[in-house]
């Protein structure tokens, strides 16, 4: 079996190799790109599993390249995302996410810590498909096998966590999630994210659920507690 194939966006020499020599010497395949026009033609020539995108590079922002994958074919839209993001730019963080993002990692980073996080994401996007499964939950109607849900007939365009977060708040219509119990449904137990990653997942999930049902805000926020989808 062919390893996972890793495609790296970074312009910082040093950076990149230290990147590359834990990556590869965990047995990761990886295909290193200096700016943003030689890693959309990679995208297209070689599809990776998953995509560690620099924000700040020489022909522009990383964050142009997120919003465009998850913009793309259904197949790239679900492609992981890790966002590297210098230190103190919190702005780029919190854009990264609500483009789409996974994950981030701040510089300066260990490559341990790195390491870690992309072993986690690679593990949970090759999970074995459950078995096809579809439940009607009122407007909403959940297709796990697919991971694709629709409200009022209309098929929702969800990164990986969004899907996950609707579909856990779904699977648990009417109780309180709190943002812990969401982050280990998501995004894992060993993950590094924050309630910040759950709230900002949950604004974006929110504002696409309007644009298709605005008369009716889905999401229950519960100060302090967390979220629910009303029974």
């Amino acid at each position: 079996m062919a390893p996972p194939h890793i495609l790296l966006v970074e312009d910082d020499p040093a950076i990149a190799r230290s990147i590359i020599y834990a990556l590869e010497r965990a047995g990761l395949s990886v295909t290193h790109c200096l700016l943003l026009k030689d890693a959309r033609q990679q995208l297209q020539a070689s599809p990776p599993q998953l995509l560690i995108l620099d924000v700040g590079l020489p022909d522009g922002s990383g964050l142009d390249l997120c919003r465009d994958v998850r913009a793309g074919t259904a197949a790239a839209s679900s492609l992981p995302v890790l966002i590297l993001s210098a230190h103190g730019e919190e702005i780029d963080r919190v854009l990264g996410l609500e483009l789409g993002a996974d994950d981030y990692v701040t510089k300066p980073f260990s490559t341990r810590e790195l390491l870690a996080r992309v072993r986690s994401m690679l593990r949970r996007t090759r999970m074995p498909a459950s078995a096809p499964t579809r439940a009607d939950t009122g407007p909403f109607e959940i297709d796990t096998a697919g991971q694709r849900v629709s409200l009022h007939g209309q098929v929702l365009s969800l990164t990986r966590r969004e899907f996950g977060l609707l579909a856990d708040l779904l699977s648990h219509r009417g109780r309180i999630r709190s943002r812990n119990e969401l982050l280990n449904a998501v995004w894992g137990a060993d993950s590094d994210s924050t309630d910040r990653t759950v709230d900002t997942h949950i604004k974006t999930l929110r504002a696409k659920l309007l644009a298709v049902s605005p008369e009716h805000d889905h999401i229950v926020t519960h100060r302090g507690m967390g979220y629910c989808i009303e029974a």
